[in-house]
């Protein structure tokens, strides 16, 4: 019997061959850092040090997710959100959360205006939410009422008035901030809402050399210019880019271990966990280590996500999705401690697992 080849292109033919692939990766790599540290530096002229807070900042805006700063007032959160919005030439809002704002005052709402020939009609007027950055001042001095007018907005880009249906412009992000210590007149957030947060953030005060800079800069006649370095569009683009930094098995076993380890009861709690933490993270906190990770792979100039780029990322994106018992605050024991425990038992190694 004679067989006949087939004189279509094999999959070789059709596909990059490794040293391709690997230049594409690299100049995305390149690409990526490039207009990372290029939005940095921007920022860098008006928002002076918390570098470390400006890079969790850029990195949850390229993971696609929302951050929760807690801090005390006058660190600069609205500065550095409002600078964020220039540099990457975004929309940006800022709305005041207090006990009497409505869900209508953030959504929008149905108002009858007059027609130009005459007569009344029924118009939507989108509120401050539809737009591409959203700082929620104070989130926790609205209403619970309040506050869930977020979720739908946070988890599905839309916002539903009566039977319409807005969607939310491309990126959208809030960044709602609270403040650690007064708690008269306030309602903390539900667990449903915080767990839509990537990551919380806590901002400290400035170093002491970082005071006359920031002084002189907002004392003076001008403030230094702000360029845009970044388009929404690029923005998007980078956001392809970390979807596409690979991850192991072994990386995905290790982020399924250390969600895992939150969780009272399971196998990989240690005793404090089950003692003193009464709920744990969610499958929701492995897809933002991934994420997070992923750029920090990135910023390092990888394309492959390590299990060092977890650990990096591990405390603010689990310190909010733990809910501690009272025990743990009578015995001196926070969240941050329980997360550090909880990296240096969980094991690296798959086979340890």
């Amino acid at each position: 019997m004679i067989v006949t080849m087939s004189s279509s292109p094999s999959s070789s033919d059709l596909s990059p061959t490794t040293d391709e692939a690997t230049r594409l990766a690299t100049e995305q790599v390149d690409q990526f850092i490039a207009s990372f540290t290029a939005i940095e530096a921007e920022i860098g002229k008006v928002f002076v040090g918390h570098a470390d807070l400006v890079r969790l900042v850029l990195s949850t805006l390229m993971a696609d997710g929302h951050i929760l700063i807690e801090g005390v007032p006058g660190l600069g959160k609205t500065l550095l959100v409002r600078t964020l919005s220039e540099v990457v030439d975004l929309d940006f809002a800022r709305v005041q959360f207090t006990p009497d704002l409505m869900p209508t005052d953030l959504t929008g709402t149905h108002a009858i205006i007059e027609k130009p020939g005459g007569g009344l009609e029924l118009q939507l007027e989108p509120g401050p939410i539809v737009t591409h950055l959203l700082l929620a001042d104070e989130i926790n001095r609205a209403t619970p009422k309040t506050q869930s007018a977020l979720l739908q907005a946070m988890q599905e880009r839309q916002v539903s008035l009566g039977k319409d249906t807005i969607d939310l412009p491309n990126p959208f992000m809030v960044l709602a901030t609270q403040n650690p210590i007064e708690q008269e007149g306030t309602y903390p957030l539900p667990e449903a809402q915080l767990d839509r947060f990537m990551v919380k953030l806590l901002v400290d005060y400035p170093q002491e050399g970082e005071y006359a800079t920031i002084l002189q800069r907002t004392t003076g006649e001008a403030m230094p210019e702000i360029r845009h370095v970044c388009s929404g569009e690029r923005l998007l683009e980078m956001r392809r880019t970390v979807r596409q930094v690979a991850a192991s098995d072994q990386i995905l076993s290790y982020a399924t271990r250390l969600v895992m380890a939150t969780q009272p009861g399971s196998r990989y709690a240690t005793d404090r966990v089950n003692r003193y933490v009464s709920m744990g993270a969610s499958p929701r906190a492995g897809q933002a280590l991934l994420l997070m990770g992923k750029v920090q792979a990135l910023l390092e100039n990888r394309f492959t996500l390590s299990v060092h780029d977890l650990r990096r990322i591990a405390l603010p994106v689990l310190r909010h999705r733990m809910v501690l018992r009272f025990e743990a605050l009578a015995d001196g024991h926070d969240v941050d401690g329980l997360v550090g425990e909880i990296l240096e038992t969980v094991s690296e190694s798959t086979f340890d697992a």
